[in-house]
């Protein structure tokens, strides 16, 4: 018995120690030497001198990254409102016994599966030519040039790109909360006069409020991290207004000469996402254990 228990032992240290190394490798280690870098003046090739904190100060007074931050933000603040609204009437929707319920959840699902660059670069045309035809067309002002050319609204095309792809994953999370709430609650709720709206608010949602919790976080979290979408849309444009954190952190590390500069965003925007997250769970975790 004490034999096949240390077999067992060591069948998961054999398993656990390689997939460890593998995420020492390729997540420990780069983030470690990221920091270290954040400290000097490395540009991405040659010789490097070491800074001390003079990278993090500049990092305060530099008005793009507080440009890029801003719009990070306001990015993540909106497409997190608008998609969690979206996917909860969604899954409301597709929970309740219609006809093909099982192939409208796969048919929601495909955006999810598409490559974000793939999508990105398909309503990059739709917002460029399609759009601004059909307002022509139509005689709207407003559509008849590009939303990706005017600061002004640039980003709510942004929005609306990472919406259209993350509804789908926030709706499966929410219609599997749905399915955990039993019929029994229901019954007994309905002899009390819950229905409609009060049925909502008194039963399904607090009974559903973990799965919130869950797409929250997510959702501030890959939103503060989007990358592919603005690369596919607008490359930061027009006019840097809408350049993410991770763009700047791309464009000037790898390729503008800011490898030490752009290292220490990249140190605080991990400490800003943690302590966001952090924040998150924490107040949500108290609105849970209240309901």
């Amino acid at each position: 018995m004490k034999k096949s228990s240390n077999d067992r032992s060591r069948t998961f240290l054999l398993i656990t120690i390689p997939i460890m190394a593998l995420f020492f490798c390729f997540n420990t280690l780069p983030l470690i030497k990221g920091a270290i870098y954040s400290f000097t003046n490395f540009k991405g090739y040659g010789s490097y001198d070491w800074v001390g904190l003079r990278n993090y100060i500049d990092l305060f007074q530099d008005g793009r990254v507080g440009g890029s931050y801003l719009f990070t933000f306001k990015l993540a603040i909106v497409a997190t409102i608008v998609v969690n609204v979206l996917s909860l009437i969604l899954a409301l929707g597709l929970n309740s016994n219609i006809k093909g319920k099982s192939a409208l959840r796969g048919a929601y699902f495909i955006p999810n599966i598409l490559g974000a660059l793939v999508v990105g670069y398909i309503f990059n045309y739709f917002f460029t030519y399609i759009l601004p035809a059909i307002g022509k067309a139509a005689g709207i002002g407003f559509l008849s040039s590009s939303m990706l050319s005017n600061k002004n609204v640039a980003w709510l095309a942004v929005v609306i790109v990472c919406a259209w792809q993350s509804i789908a994953m926030n709706t499966i999370i929410y219609i599997s909360g749905l399915q955990t709430v039993p019929e029994d609650v229901y019954e007994a709720g309905s002899l009390d006069g819950a229905t409609g709206w009060k049925k909502f608010k008194n039963i399904t949602f607090p009974l559903i409020f973990p799965f919130f919790t869950i797409n929250m976080v997510l959702c501030v979290k890959n939103f503060l991290m989007v990358f592919d979408q603005i690369m596919a849309l607008t490359k930061g444009g027009p006019a840097q207004s809408t350049e993410s954190i991770s763009y700047l952190i791309y464009q000037n590390g790898m390729g503008g000469g800011q490898f030490g500069f752009q290292s220490a965003n990249a140190v605080v925007f991990f400490v800003v996402i943690v302590a966001i997250s952090v924040f998150q769970l924490t107040v949500l975790g108290k609105k849970e254990e209240q309901l």
